[in-house]
């Protein structure tokens, strides 16, 4: 199949704009708790109502600093409650929030907050403040800055204590529908990153259609959701959007180290996450079964919740499998549950592939993963898996309302509401990405009879071997990079007589696996790397991929390195993709040691 489109499920209002979320859910749901922030180590709820006036307070507090309608504001700070009140805020102000990620260099914040022309940065700590300062004399545009942990919300509640409410419902009059609502750097794996115009109608229809068709995951007064997501990633925007149309309470975590708590204290019933995190759930649950002479029976009872989730999808699981599956949920599901929670019964994974053999563990288990697949051009989310007839391995049927195509070369094409208008000052770069109301992804994929989309690799990712070999990379490291002990994966080979890889070790998981295999407690990767054992546990990864391509995609060597790919280190985008360029620049004698006889 080359084309498959479904009918939308929601409706953009033409004069619509995003402030009108926080409106509706006050007027219409006023005592229902829409948001909850950490106060004192305790969650404390905050009704609908309650955060609109918060909003209205903010949002005056920017018209009075001087904030025009269209003007650009940046939000350098983490994923916490204050973001999303601001990003709101400055919607009802009638401006446009570019985000800014809170790892960023003084280089790049210069470019974004440069090339979008903001008038206005909010950041978060003294040293995001300071990363500001060093290009503040570079910015003649940038006249006003604020910082959440120096008052930054008391701030604009005394400033805009003489604006009026009738001001304010102006100013959130001016954006339509077609409006930019935010600017959104591409992470820049490679050059410049480019500034996607999303506007309050590409989010709308988004996430509009998305609760629609996902309606049982968005039950107002019931339902509720833990963002961890970056939110200047437009991943976790769709989650803060989503739960404001529904409406569904949400709740914020600034570091990652925090999930495992906060789950456990705000027990969400919808998560929203990468691979990556799913990935590591699983990861220490195993190694911690194997650390307590258990790690035979948790294997069995994988093995058990996998054939479980397969059985499902040809008519259901036979008596004897059955029983097996109640046993097991007894003795592992039930408290794998508990670790996410113990009320979801849903998850929403993007930013990269999941894996089949994970998808069904998870399914089989009692929490299904919906694996759906975006860009920040796409709004995130273009094509997602039903609640109600998944098809794991796949990203799912396209956001109803849209289309998805594959272009004779295999490349996939997008068209609908939630595709962006274009790169911001970029022309050029807006053509070659959008023709005839197609967006080029440059990604490849297949679509089955169903309209299932499944990707298969990246176009510029492509390798070619030295025998003519087309390879995508993405299927064999993800199957790689689901093993506990490995950090990253890159596949190399381009011109080269067969395919390898770089590894490193993961830094989380390398103490307990010297504990388990006997190694000095202060041993270290460097130390470690032709250590029989280390090889051998690294050789079953890579087997364990090699399984999922055929024999001339299968990686033949692989060379272990003694660090780590990483956001600090650069050669991580914040979405923690992969900076190839920038791993075989650095890493070129590693490379070069793979093919050496």
């Amino acid at each position: 199949m080359l084309d498959f489109s479904l009918p939308a499920l929601y409706q953009v209002p033409s004069g619509g704009n995003l402030s009108d979320l926080v409106h509706q859910n006050a007027e219409r749901h006023p005592g229902v708790a829409v948001l909850s922030r950490k106060a004192d180590g305790q969650w404390s709820d905050l009704t609908a109502a309650q955060f609109l006036a918060e909003v209205h307070s903010a949002a005056k507090g920017l018209i009075a600093a001087g904030i025009a309608p269209g003007d650009r504001v940046g939000v350098m700070s983490r994923t916490r409650y204050e973001w999303t009140l601001l990003d709101f805020a400055i919607w009802s102000a009638g401006a446009i929030t570019v985000p800014v990620y809170e790892t960023s260099s003084a280089e790049q914040v210069e470019w974004i907050l440069g090339d979008s022309g903001a008038v206005a940065v909010v950041t978060e700590t003294d040293a995001h403040a300071a990363v500001v300062e060093q290009v503040r004399e570079r910015l003649p545009e940038l006249r006003q800055t604020w910082q959440i942990e120096r008052g930054a919300l008391a701030a604009l509640a005394v400033a805009g204590a003489d604006v009026t409410e009738a001001t304010v419902t102006e100013r959130r009059s001016v954006p339509t529908a077609d409006s930019i609502a935010t600017i959104v750097y591409t992470s820049g794996t490679t050059g410049r990153p480019k500034g996607c115009q999303l506007t309050h109608g590409n989010f709308l229809a988004e996430l509009g259609n998305v609760t629609a068709r996902l309606e049982p995951l968005f039950r107002t007064g019931e339902s509720s959701v833990l963002l961890f997501l970056p939110l200047a990633h437009v991943l976790g925007r769709i989650a803060e959007i989503a739960a404001a149309i529904a409406p569904i309470k949400l709740g914020h975590v600034s570091d990652i180290k925090d999930v495992t708590a906060e789950l456990a204290s705000f027990r969400p019933t919808l998560i929203l996450g990468v691979p990556r995190v799913f990935e590591k759930v699983y990861n220490t649950a195993r190694a911690k079964a194997q650390a307590d002479g258990k790690g035979k029976i948790f294997d069995r009872a994988a093995d058990t919740a996998i054939a479980y989730s397969r059985a499902l999808d040809q008519g259901g699981a036979g008596l004897g499998l059955r029983l097996k599956h109640t046993v097991f949920d007894k003795l592992v599901y039930s408290k794998l549950r508990a670790a996410l929670g113990g009320r979801a019964t849903h998850a929403i994974s993007g930013g990269a592939p999941l894996g089949e053999r994970l998808g069904h563990f998870y399914r089989g288990i009692g929490f299904t993963v919906l694996e759906g697949y975006g860009l920040t051009e796409t709004c995130a989310a273009t094509a997602f898996n039903p609640h109600d007839k998944p098809k794991i391995g796949t990203v799912g049927q396209p956001l109803p309302g849209s289309a998805v195509r594959i272009a004779e070369d295999g490349e996939v094409l997008l068209k609908g509401p939630q595709v962006f208008t274009g790169y911001w000052n970029n022309p050029k770069a807006t053509a070659e990405a959008l023709q005839d109301g197609w967006f080029a992804t440059g990604d490849l994929g297949t679509l089955d009879d169903e309209g299932y989309l499944s990707i298969t690799g990246r176009k510029k990712e492509i390798i070619v071997t030295a025998g003519g070999k087309n390879v995508a990379p993405a299927v064999i490291e993800d199957r790689i990079r689901a093993h506990a002990l490995i950090g990253e994966v890159m596949v190399v080979g381009d011109r080269r007589p067969f395919i390898a890889c770089l590894v490193t070790v993961d830094e989380d998981f390398f103490p307990r696996w010297k504990e388990i295999n006997g190694k000095p407690a202060t041993a270290t990767v460097a130390e470690l790397r032709e250590d029989a054992d280390l090889l051998a546990a690294l050789q079953s990864a890579v087997d364990d991929g090699n399984a999922a391509v055929s024999h001339a995609e299968a990686v033949k060597k692989f060379r272990v390195l003694d660090t780590v790919f990483s956001e600090a280190s650069g050669h991580l985008t914040p979405s923690l993709k992969l900076k190839r360029n920038l791993v075989l620049k650095d890493f070129a004698a590693d490379v070069e040691a793979l093919y050496q006889r």
